[in-house]
């Protein structure tokens, strides 16, 4: 039987760094405004010529660096994205041209900001039918192009990055040891970009009702997201069979820390064990997981053996769960 096992990872953000004081057009003392309600301090932007390609090839880059192999030792590549460059094509094929992978086949996916989870249980599951030996996975996002810089409630969350993995395969039993990803369409309504595609397409009268910015029910999202994230941590560890106490480490989706503060009461998990970077980096999306995860092994909090439970969860919506050992 064959395994899936993390070869390398790579992560990019923008140069531009945004402070919470840049918001300040919108509310009275917006740096304590924003952290006592989120925890984030800044967040990176992309410029105005800079595209979701752009930071998922440069983070897709590293990868390979790090890794040490060629780009055309790939043999799948997918972009977990909700801001891709255009409509069509995908946003894959794109970094598949920039990085040279010309034996892989490439494709995007939206799950929206479960979009890294759902990408690597694809990967895993390409890789574990024996067809294909090395798969990277991207989630990448540019949320600054779809904010609505007019509501305040949402433009301070987010910021904008890349994060890769390069899954390869093993027949040890390690890495990639469980999974579960689901999604309930019901609650579709609470994130969504009204204006953006063949519902609704983009036009003029569209654009003045800002239609074509993002839209998030901040409310009953923060309710969604702290009933399943106890779910996903119970259902992933009893599957795997592993204890709660035995994780190592919880890279959760990074949203907002007070989702974090909540779940950790709730669960009694210390929340020293939830690796966080949204205080620097805001709410990425796609990319957050990704990015993350990058960080923490690179500069050596995530030790080899370790178990790592990682969490999407979002628009759709969708959430899911990863549980490998480093």
């Amino acid at each position: 039987m064959f395994h899936s096992i993390v070869l390398a990872t790579g992560g990019q953000v923008p140069e531009r760094v945004v402070p919470n004081s840049h918001f300040s057009y919108l509310v009275d003392d917006a740096d304590t405004w924003i952290q006592s309600r989120t925890g984030i301090r800044e967040r990176r932007f992309a410029a105005p010529d800079e595209a979701t390609s752009d930071l998922a090839t440069a983070a897709a880059l590293k990868a390979l660096d790090r890794a040490g192999m060629g780009a055309g030792e790939l043999d799948c590549l997918i972009v977990a994205t909700s801001t891709p460059d255009m409509c069509l094509p995908a946003t894959a094929c794109m970094v598949q041209k920039n990085i040279g992978a010309v034996n892989a086949f490439a494709f995007d996916m939206n799950a929206v900001c479960s979009g890294f989870v759902f990408g690597l249980e694809t990967a895993d599951n390409f890789i574990r039918s024996g067809k294909y030996e090395r798969v990277m996975v991207i989630g990448a996002d540019t949320y600054s192009k779809i904010l609505d810089f007019q509501d305040q409630t949402t433009c301070p969350l987010f910021g904008d990055g890349a994060g890769a993995v390069i899954l390869g395969r093993t027949t040890e039993r390690t890495g990639i040891l469980q999974s579960v990803i689901r999604s309930d369409g019901s609650g579709w309504e609470l994130i969504q970009v009204p204006s953006s595609g063949s519902r609704k397409p983009v036009t003029a009268e569209t654009i003045a009702l800002r239609e074509n910015s993002f839209r998030m029910a901040g409310k009953q999202v923060f309710i969604f997201a702290t009933d399943v994230i106890p779910q996903i941590i119970e259902e992933v560890t009893t599957k795997a069979g592993v204890a709660v106490t035995d994780l190592d480490h919880i890279i959760p989706h990074q949203a907002n820390y007070r989702i974090i503060d909540f779940i950790s009461r709730k669960t009694g998990i210390p929340k020293e064990r939830f690796l966080l970077n949204l205080d620097r980096y805001g709410n990425t999306a796609a990319a957050s997981v990704g990015l993350a995860l990058d960080e923490y092994l690179r500069n050596g909090t995530i030790k080899p053996g370790e178990l790592v439970l990682m969490m999407g969860f979002g628009g759709g919506l969708s959430w899911g769960g990863i549980l490998i050992r480093a």
